[in-house]
């Protein structure tokens, strides 16, 4: 048979399709998150996140280690704190668990970028990502802005590299952007969970992260999963408040989210988590040799970066770093 075009003639072997692919996912592309927790001695795995661990600041140090002779670019910081109250005072600390952490990674490996997590549910003894309202029974938007701003400025001061706040409160930006720049952080940049949805995805970090809600839920702030244009007026709002880079989270079962807002905002950095759930369901899988778990992880994350996403917040990021 004559035919014209023969798009085989151009996977004809390994060298020649590397030549043409058109989604190159690089090393430098993943941003690996880690859970640091209070106390001495503990580097305790989480059975939800298999492969991942909380680690206190002086056991940290060998993973700071195992992370630059890889050449892992950056780690986004989760704490774990000794005490929980109503404001998630322990989060603002000047020497609390993420702060300390911080200063481990720019004393062993100052080169990492380090990103910090910006959010009160890991601290708050009721669960959800600020203060409650006086009758308990919602997120007080506004006094939480307070708040993010005091542990914007602790976490300057340890020496973070990017501030990224994740509770999905109106105004945060301005509010974060305002109390850096008063107090002389101006180079901070902040990268905004921009769009962020109620997913229930977010299951095993929950369990690693030890934040359970007493009561309700987080859909007053969090966005419904099944809105799609929602996600660009919560970037363009972030926007005009002044962020430096956006995020879409989750990620592998976003993707048209991701595409919508990179082609909107094209000349804005763009991050994508790839959630707990999303990782979880790999390793689920895998475990029953079902996939060839590395294989996939690295289809989907490519994937991920083929969507739009200039980079992505993985638990692969380690092994796939390791493998490119």
């Amino acid at each position: 048979m004559n035919l014209i075009h023969r798009p085989r003639r151009l996977r004809q072997n390994a060298s020649l399709r590397r030549l043409l692919q058109e989604t190159r996912l690089d090393g430098d592309d993943l941003i690996l998150p880690l859970f640091v927790c209070a106390g001495r001695g503990i580097r305790h795995p989480m059975p939800s996140l298999p492969g991942h661990y909380q680690w206190s600041s002086d056991e940290l140090v060998a993973e700071v280690n195992s992370l630059r002779n890889l050449g892992v670019l950056g780690v986004m910081l989760f704490g774990i704190p000794d005490s929980k109250d109503a404001l998630g005072s322990a989060a603002s600390r000047d020497d609390g668990v993420v702060q300390q952490a911080i200063r481990v990674f720019k004393q062993h490996y100052p080169e990492c970028l380090v990103i910090s997590d910006l959010c009160f549910c890991e601290y708050t003894d009721h669960g959800h990502c600020g203060a409650l309202t006086t009758l308990g029974l919602d997120v007080d938007n506004d006094r939480t802005l307070e708040l993010l701003g005091q542990q914007a400025i602790s976490h300057a001061r340890a020496g973070v590299d990017i501030i990224a706040p994740s509770g999905m409160m109106d105004g945060m930006v301005a509010a974060i952007r305002a109390a850096l720049d008063g107090a002389d952080f101006t180079h901070i940049p902040i990268l905004s969970y921009a769009v962020k949805y109620s997913s229930a995805l977010y299951g095993p970090f929950r369990l690693a992260a030890q934040t359970t809600l007493q009561q309700g839920d987080r859909k007053t702030y969090q966005m419904d999963p099944a809105n799609r244009f929602e996600a660009q007026k919560e970037a363009s709002l972030d926007i005009a408040e002044g962020v430096d880079m956006l995020m879409v989270k989750p990620a592998h079962t976003y993707l048209d989210i991701i595409r919508d807002v990179k082609e909107k905002f094209p000349t804005l950095p763009l991050a994508a988590y790839h959630v707990s759930g999303e990782y979880a369901m790999i390793k689920a899988a895998a475990a029953q040799d079902s996939i060839d778990e590395m294989a996939v992880a690295l289809e989907v994350l490519t994937a991920i970066k083929r969507a739009g996403a200039d980079f992505i917040i993985t638990y692969y990021a380690k092994e796939i770093r390791s493998m490119l």
